[in-house]
């Protein structure tokens, strides 16, 4: 059978991260895993926190705190934070661990071995105040390509150009406002990508299931704008590059963060190391498929440098097979921030509502083939409308009226009819095609599916109506309301990657305590019609509406 190794882009440790973050890799790529686990597949899912680089550096200064302290603070809140969303890792590891130390430096030296590694010298921003060179995020600026004022050294969140520091007009130190910047000289290692080229070309050319945006990015990169890329910086933190003559530099967080996905399964083995081995995951092997889950910034470094390092490095390391990109989720015409404080941060969130609200209107709106925008009132009318009136209601309505009418049990009695027959056909058909869209990436479709799996068994119900003849046709009242009760149990099964704690809520109330609800393999004609005797557990609302005068509030807190 085939395993799936599952990898999210690492979030920055630089502070809690927002929605847009979310949707963009990490939520995506957990319902990906969910849904591989209830098909019975073996999955492995890895993740952690991006601590390495200028954003780690100036997170802890303005923290007041050392870069070690600060990145164990931000780690542990980060990862409170997607345990309450329900991102199901097996691990959340670091890439300032010592595996992931030990990994870089491997593949540098396998690198320089190997003739792809190349000193020269670079030109860098150096501030006399400051009394040290500037990389990256230390140097703000106006952009070159957009004219946005306060682009970064290392990418424009204008228009999400990459940038060279001494690219920026009017450049300004982020430490100290510095303006009269000089330009000096730095020695730096370069890894020649730009020898790998057919080799790339021919990697992405075997490559399938990618969407098409990602691929032309990294057939953009490979055509037109490959060039070797610098892979160290002078900074005090970050993995120490392994030759004389460097030892105030550390790599660039660009090489080491992807090399970090190993890392972090080694240290998953190392946790149990008599029944997990990283290799086979790791090492190229036929039965993984590996798929990585990014936002369209990221595309550039896994769909080039990163394979780059894998491949030059001329051992059998697994790569990735698809790469699933996403665009951006946008915030009242804008882009979300995290450095700006811009946006629904996943904290904020939490507070405000439960998680499975914002995983189900996230999903059902991904950003798969443009950007999204985010609005308070869209997201409020959608949710009360998919999960309150729908799913909510399906589930409210049939387990209620058998707690009146049949004590709380799957009724027994009476053959299933034309009506029911027509609905198993129906439900094995959308149950179909809902694998087909999780199978192929397809989050918004799958969503779309999933409602409409909850609308159909929604449509039964009101159509059979078994409340109103439980005293003319008490056999068909129990069909009806057996076959309504399992509709509600398949829905929530159907749903569970995606809202995984309404799915646990209901699936218990039917005695169900598995921790993964397994993929319906009987036919819909069987599943509809079983269970008969069975308590089933009354339940509150199971999705309480968001008023109007919350959703004021909602619009208060988030600035529209």
């Amino acid at each position: 059978m085939t395993r799936f190794l599952i990898t999210s882009a690492l979030p920055y440790v630089n502070g809690v991260k927002h929605i847009g973050n979310l949707i963009g890799s990490l939520l995506p790529a957990d319902v990906h895993a969910r849904f591989r686990r209830q098909t019975g597949a073996d999955v492995l899912f890895i993740c952690g926190t991006d601590e390495h680089g200028t954003p780690a550096e100036l997170g802890a200064i303005q923290a007041g705190q050392d870069v070690r302290t600060f990145c164990d603070q931000q780690h542990a809140i980060q990862a409170d934070i997607y345990r309450r969303f329900g991102l199901s890792f097996d691990y959340f590891g670091r890439s300032s661990s010592t595996q992931n130390h030990a990994l870089t430096q491997h593949f540098y030296r396998r690198l320089d071995a190997a003739g792809l590694i190349e000193e020269r010298e670079l030109r860098q921003i150096w501030s006399t105040v400051d009394r040290r060179f500037l990389p990256d995020r230390y140097v703000l600026g106006t952009c070159p390509h957009c004219g946005f004022d306060s682009a970064r050294g290392d990418q424009c969140d204008g228009c999400g150009n990459l940038i060279d520091p001494t690219e920026l007009i009017r450049p300004r130190s982020t430490l100290s406002g510095d303006t009269a910047l000089e330009v000096r000289t730095s020695r730096h290692f370069f890894l020649r990508q730009t020898l790998l080229l057919d080799e790339l070309n021919e990697w992405v050319d075997s490559r399938g299931g990618w969407p098409p945006f990602v691929v032309s990015l990294a057939k953009s990169w490979l055509t037109s704008e490959l060039k070797d890329r610098c892979i160290t910086r002078d900074l005090a933190w970050g993995i120490p590059v392994p030759r004389a003559g460097f030892e105030q530099k550390v790599f660039y967080v660009w090489f080491d963060a992807p090399i970090a996905y190993i890392g972090a399964t080694q240290q998953w083995a190392e946790a149990d190391p008599s029944s997990r081995d990283w290799r086979h995951w790791w090492r190229q092997n036929d039965d993984v498929r590996y798929i990585q889950f990014l936002g369209k910034d990221n595309v550039p470094f896994h769909a080039v440098s990163f394979p780059a390092t894998l491949i030059g490095a001329g051992e059998p390391w697994k790569t990735v097979d698809v790469i699933k990109g996403f665009h951006w989720l946008n915030y009242q015409g804008g882009k979300f921030s995290t450095s700006g404080r811009r946006g629904i941060f996943t904290d904020q969130a939490l507070e405000e509502l439960p998680a499975d609200l914002w995983r189900w209107w996230l999903i059902a709106n991904a950003p798969e083939t443009s950007d999204t925008d985010f609005s308070v009132r869209r997201f409020v009318a959608d949710v009360n409308k998919d999960l309150a009136d729908v799913f909510g209601n399906l589930v409210n309505r049939i387990i209620s009226f058998t707690h009146q009418a049949f004590g709380g049990r799957i009724p027994a009695g009476g053959q299933a009819g034309e009506q029911e027959f027509s609905l198993a056909g129906e439900l094995g058909r959308r149950t179909a095609t809902l694998r087909v869209h999780h199978e192929t990436l397809e989050f918004r479709r799958a969503a779309a599916e999933t409602r409409a799996i909850w609308s159909a068994a929604n449509a039964y119900l009101q159509q059979a109506a078994p409340w109103t003849t439980t005293k003319s046709d008490p056999a068909g009242a129990a069909v009806a309301t057996r076959t309504g009760l399992n509709l509600a149990y398949l829905s929530a099964v159907l749903a569970w990657s995606i809202v995984p704690s309404l799915s646990d809520t209901v699936r218990r109330a039917f005695g169900d305590n598995d921790v993964i609800p397994r993929w319906p393999s009987a036919s819909c004609g069987v599943l509809l019609d079983c269970g008969a005797g069975k308590q089933v557990l009354q339940l509150p609302p199971l999705v309480q509406k968001i008023t109007g005068e919350r959703a004021n509030q909602l619009a208060v807190r988030f600035g529209e």
